[in-house]
């Protein structure tokens, strides 16, 4: 059990978590954290880590209660990860104390105090971009996830000259120093991004966005047929870091977000692909190697007054409830979430589904000219008078799985070019209140954190964690 007194970070098992068998912080989320970006807003500040208030019983609630502003300029934050997670359950010398922040542009990785006072973190540690250069011949780092080890294991998009390169670094777990790649042998993928590890099974499975100087100012959908973007699950030895397979998602698939099941003896997963707006279920077969198939597509919708004639959903964030009976992903472009019964993973079921915004929305610039899906355009969402610009982006839900918390920044240099709005009013964090008997998304009206008031201006806010772990994080072995 979790309440043993000896025990690491985390929880004994997914389900565990779920039904909140921890000692604190308890079964509800009270604080979150995210990363809130400055760069290409045209305000000269340096991106911080903000901590909201999700406490109702708070008097604070839905308010950012401390910022810690990074010491540079222009890094882009981006996606965090912790030192040790449920990973580290069975070791009792290890603490969840630390957030790890790495930079998606300036190739910095932070390291935050959030153990000392978890209302008030502090910078602990700064890996500055030439450790990862000289080390691992890697920048751009991405994902970030503890190890049972105690290392810390972080995915990167490229080499330090902007090149795709699907490399991953190792730190060490109390120093923070670059211990170099993990990965080994000649072969390399051309791209990188995600990834999810899970030992019974021998595997560690990553995804591939695109080449950084492809993707840093902008997205050129010339640079798909270039081979600029990625389409392949990687498959890699865990035990000898080697590359094993390369599942082909298809040309302009775009897999970003990849998901084990919770269940570590579950040898099977989803990835979200974004440009073509599918959801693929990856499986081991009965020989022993991995394949893949396509259980979800959301249809292009026909459009006037965009970029493209035929505008895809862009999947760009996908999340398990610890269960393991649900999905979510949202679709930043036409602007809604979902929720999949995924109790048979070979045939999600559709069970919710809410519009927050995005680029069909009536009475904007874009016309429906053809919708396999929809009858007429959806309404903006207003929430207390605000009308929230962008569409639904990060996904975190909460430990019970019936609140799902959204933040609608993809990424500075594409919000820029696809919801310009957003840097001028900053993004948002909204709560959806979920169904988990029937299924069922709502929003909750009585939520909004506006990132539009921050005391610098309007900012862009990404992903989100927990102090005490959640379903995006948290790897049992």
């Amino acid at each position: 059990s979790a309440k043993c007194g000896a025990c690491g970070p985390g929880y004994a098992s997914p389900l565990d978590a779920m039904k909140g068998n921890f000692v604190p912080p308890g079964p509800r989320e009270r604080l979150l954290y995210l990363p809130c970006i400055y760069r290409n807003t045209g305000i000269q500040k340096p991106d911080y880590l903000a901590t909201v208030d999700v406490d109702p019983k708070s008097p604070h609630y839905c308010q950012v209660i401390h910022r810690l502003p990074m010491p540079n300029l222009q890094d882009e934050l981006h996606h965090s990860g912790w030192n040790a997670c449920s990973s580290c359950f069975g070791d009792a010398s290890k603490s969840r104390n630390l957030l790890i922040l790495p930079s998606l542009i300036s190739s910095r990785i932070y390291v935050v105090d959030v153990g000392t006072d978890p209302r008030a973190p502090r910078l602990h540690k700064v890996v500055e971009p030439m450790e990862l250069f000289r080390k691992g011949n890697v920048a751009n780092p991405h994902t970030s996830h503890c190890l049972g080890t105690g290392d810390i294991l972080i995915s990167c998009l490229g080499d330090p000259a902007g090149n795709g390169k699907g490399s991953f670094i190792l730190l060490d777990g109390e120093t923070f120093e670059v211990k170099g790649n993990w990965e080994k042998g000649g072969k390399v993928p051309s791209l990188g991004y995600d990834f999810w590890y899970q030992p019974r099974h021998n595997v560690l499975l990553s995804t591939e966005w695109g080449a950084p100087k492809a993707l840093r100012d902008g997205f050129n959908p010339a640079d798909v047929e270039k081979g600029h973007y990625g389409r392949h699950i990687n498959v890699w030895d865990w035990s000898t870091h080697t590359l094993l397979q390369a599942l082909d998602l298809g040309k302009g698939s775009i897999p970003l977000e990849i998901r084990f099941l919770h269940e570590p003896e579950a040898a099977e997963g989803f990835v979200g692909c974004a440009l073509s707006g599918a959801v693929h279920r990856f499986y081991r077969t009965q020989k022993g190697d991995w394949a893949e198939e396509k259980v979800i597509e959301v249809p292009s919708k026909k459009v006037q007054g965009w970029l493209l004639p035929d505008m895809p959903g862009l999947i760009t964030d996908i999340l398990i409830s610890l269960d393991d009976r649900f999905l979510y992903f949202s679709n930043w472009i036409h602007g809604d979430i979902r929720q999949y019964d995924i109790s048979n993973t070979r045939q999600p079921k559709l069970v919710g589904q809410v519009f927050l915004g995005g680029s069909i929305s009536r009475g904007g610039p874009v016309t429906v000219l053809e919708d396999k899906e929809l009858q007429c355009q959806p309404e903006p969402l207003v929430i207390q008078g605000k009308k929230v610009p962008g569409g639904p982006q990060m996904l975190q839900l909460s430990l019970d799985g019936k609140r799902l918390y959204v933040t609608n920044s993809l990424y500075s240099g594409w919000d820029k070019q696809f919801y310009p709005d957003l840097l001028r009013e900053g993004s948002v964090m909204l709560q959806i209140d979920v169904d988990t008997e029937r299924g069922g998304l709502t929003v909750n009206k009585n939520f909004l954190v506006d990132f539009g008031k921050e005391p610098d201006g309007p900012v862009l806010a990404h992903e989100m964690r927990y102090p005490g772990g959640d379903c995006t994080s948290d790897i049992w072995l």
